[in-house]
């Protein structure tokens, strides 16, 4: 009897001791912050700059009016085919007629006017030369000379300016008549009509080319399109001339197209409120466009701007930034960065250490490493709460919880 009580009691020991050992174990594994932890290796980086625009033709003209007046024929509507010289309106072209017949007529008074003109400098010289002789002969005092050397200087004078408004006459005759030319309007290009602004016996009004407002009707060559892009200021100094890039265009969804740029704005788009944010025009040539693509379609372009093979890379996330410490009694270097770019390390003793890096090539997921890893370690990549708050030497614990739950959504997936 005393020996299974003896027994029980030599069970019941062991299992306290077991008990107290996985308490102990279990408190020592759950010591430190719970953190997610990502090991630095090599990987292909394909770094973007995305951006929203619309589709425009590469080739296209915007036809305003350069005479004033009611269309009286109307040749065309939206999504006609045109050719070059094709006749597409005519504004009334009777004030533009009206006009040219003045002109005319003022030509032919003008003209008149100098033909008499030219008849009395012709007398006024004959008189002058006459003048002279009888002068030379003493037939006539001084003074008569001179009267008629100013009658003669005065039909000159006269003769020369009538002689200017005949040439100002003419031109303005010339004139209207390119008004009256403008009255007729052909397509300067082939192309598509792709936007008519104007109907029959509305009233043209002329203005700047391009000007909203003016515009009768656009022409373009929609064998050639391009996606006009918005590109934001921190992100347009990678982008250039030539580089690849795919479009996705709302009308056609599932559907990408290769494009490339053809151009990169200089100055920044003008903006309708100080509050907007300040972008670039990049243009995106689109290299093979469905046949039905129009104008004006909504478009979202990714232009790759650079990519590396094998790049040592980090997830973007484990990337912190924090102020750079001065030792006690150093004064800054003015213009030196006061901030830098690095990783926290989980270190083999578990715990945080601060290792600055220079970065390059930025991926979707993951930023290349130039300066300060060599590869294989351990670095912090979340959660965001605790990496804002790290100082280094923190003691911590990787939290193995959501790489379950990732290796579940695997499955699931």
């Amino acid at each position: 009897m005393f020996t299974k009580r003896k027994k029980l009691w030599i069970l019941g020991g062991a299992l306290v001791i077991l008990l107290v050992g996985g308490l102990t174990i279990a408190g020592m594994q759950d010591k430190g912050l719970a953190v997610q932890v990502a090991t630095v290796g090599r990987e292909d980086l394909q770094s973007k700059v995305s951006a929203n625009g619309k589709i425009q033709a590469v080739t296209k003209a915007d036809i305003s009016a350069s005479i004033m007046g009611q269309v009286t024929k109307l040749a065309v509507k939206e999504g006609d085919r045109v050719t070059k010289g094709q006749f597409l309106m005519e504004i009334d072209p009777r004030s533009a007629s009206a006009q040219s017949d003045a002109m005319r007529a003022s030509l032919l008074a003008a003209l008149s006017d100098l033909n008499s003109s030219s008849a009395n400098l012709n007398q006024a010289r004959s008189d002058y030369e006459r003048a002279k002789t009888n002068r030379a002969a003493g037939i006539i005092s001084t003074s008569d000379l001179e009267h008629a050397k100013t009658a003669f200087d005065t039909a000159r004078a006269a003769e020369e300016s009538l002689r200017r408004r005949a040439e100002q006459a003419k031109a303005n005759l010339n004139q209207s008549h390119v008004g009256l030319g403008f009255s007729t309007i052909t397509a300067p290009m082939d192309g598509t009509v792709t936007a008519r602004r104007i109907e029959l016996g509305e009233t043209a009004v002329p203005g700047i080319q391009s000007q909203p407002g003016t515009v009768l009707v656009t022409i373009s060559d929609m064998s050639k399109v391009e996606a006009e892009m918005e590109v934001d200021e921190a992100s347009i100094p990678t982008v250039k001339l030539a580089q690849k890039a795919q479009v996705r265009i709302d009308a056609y969804p599932n559907q990408t197209f290769d494009g490339e740029v053809t151009e990169v704005g200089g100055s920044p788009i003008l903006k309708a409120s100080t509050n907007e944010a300040i972008k670039f025009k990049v243009k995106v040539w689109i290299k093979n466009p469905p046949l039905t693509i129009k104008p004006g379609l909504s478009a979202q372009a990714d232009i790759f701007t650079g990519s590396r093979e094998k790049s040592l890379a980090i997830p973007i996330q484990s990337l912190v930034t924090r102020e750079i410490k001065t030792k006690p009694g150093e004064v800054p270097t003015p213009g030196a960065p006061r901030d830098e770019e690095g990783v926290w390390l989980f270190d083999a003793k578990g715990k945080t250490k601060f290792v600055a890096v220079k970065t390059g090539l930025l991926g979707d997921l993951n930023v290349e490493v130039i300066e300060g890893l060599k590869g294989g370690e351990r670095v912090i990549t979340g959660p965001f709460r605790i990496l804002r708050d790290l100082k280094g030497g923190e003691q911590v614990r990787e939290d193995k919880s959501k790489k379950k739950d990732d290796k579940k959504d695997e499955k699931k997936g």
